[in-house]
């Protein structure tokens, strides 16, 4: 585990488990180990995993379960939950903590581009507390790439007979965060935008997509939608380079939004996932936006910088 002159860290760990057995083995002894080291032990996997958990464990064991969707409901917001929660259990003097999570199956979809982002902006984002956490991945139905990309941001891994190894391709995350991570591609963008316009203001990004809206999503989630791209077109307007082009997608489902510039974007490689330290470069309206959005991807070429925002489900085809 990383330490400072505090004993504070991290240790982020993968374990992989390809039946119930194989995740039995491997999350009952480290939530065990946490419990008898008087840590605050927490559990955030799916509905049927947790239950399976649960019924392994001692009637008698204090282990917190949360659920996975409201946990891992987007990034930015996973990352402030869990620091806030974290910083409850050190100011009433925990010495270490246990979490073991699980993301849920549409995050290892078409989502997967900014969940392979948090995991590996968590590595310095919770490097404040003395966490231990095991990020659990079933090898049956996780992707390749995926697999490929956990392998990348975990610098441990544990095994379902007890092993913990060293992660010889992690990547730190200043160079894995920089690293081109393009967004899957949604069926609806695949067709003519229904707006594809240059704006000069925020208010006339605001008002192109408001005027284009044919979803029929509820009426705080599409102001939600209105707040993040007055946000995005504000930070293009004033940091980024001319022409700003927006183009708006939207069917019954959802609203998609592209805000396109010729510069070069944040050049915080945390961008979105936490509030930038210096708030002038926008990287408090780009955390807030994550925060926001159904689904938020950042894409660099040699076009320049642009930002896509999504509203309303984004699973369905």
């Amino acid at each position: 585990m990383r330490t400072d002159a505090h004993g504070r860290g991290y240790d982020h760990s993968a374990a992989y488990y390809a039946s119930d057995e194989d995740l039995l083995s491997v999350v009952v002894p480290f939530l065990l180990d946490g419990l008898e080291a008087g840590e605050p032990t927490v559990v955030s996997l799916t509905p049927e995993r947790s239950e399976l958990v649960r019924s392994a464990l001692p009637r008698s064991a204090g282990v917190v379960f949360a659920a996975n969707d409201d946990v891992y409901a987007r990034p930015a917001s996973a990352i402030r939950s869990y620091r806030e929660m974290m910083a409850g259990f050190v100011a009433d003097g925990a010495r270490g903590i246990r979490i073991a999570g699980e993301l849920p199956k549409a995050a290892l979809t078409t989502s997967w581009d900014w969940w392979a982002r948090y995991e590996s902006a968590v590595n310095h984002a919770y490097d404040d507390f003395p966490l231990r956490s095991m990020c659990l991945y079933d090898t049956r139905d996780t992707p390749r790439h995926v697999l490929d990309d956990v392998a990348r941001t975990h610098p441990f891994a544990l095994t379902a007979d007890g092993g913990r190894r060293t992660v010889g391709g992690y990547v730190p995350p200043p160079a894995f965060l920089a690293e081109p991570r393009p967004a899957a591609p949604l069926p609806i963008e695949s067709t003519p935008p229904l707006v594809d316009v240059v704006v000069r203001t925020s208010a006339e990004a605001r008002r192109a997509v408001a005027d284009a809206n044919r979803a029929r999503l509820p009426a705080a989630e599409f102001e939600d939608l209105l707040l993040s791209v007055s946000e995005v077109a504000t930070n293009a307007v004033r940091h980024g380079s001319p022409p700003v082009r927006l183009r708006v997608w939207a069917d019954r489902d959802r609203v998609v939004v592209e805000v396109h510039d010729t510069g070069a974007g944040p050049a915080d490689p945390f961008a979105g996932l936490l509030p930038a330290p210096d708030r002038d470069l926008g990287g408090l309206g780009l955390w807030l936006v994550h925060q926001l959005c159904a689904h938020v991807a950042l894409r660099r070429d040699e076009s320049g910088f642009a930002v896509r925002l999504v509203a309303g489900d984004l699973h369905r085809s």
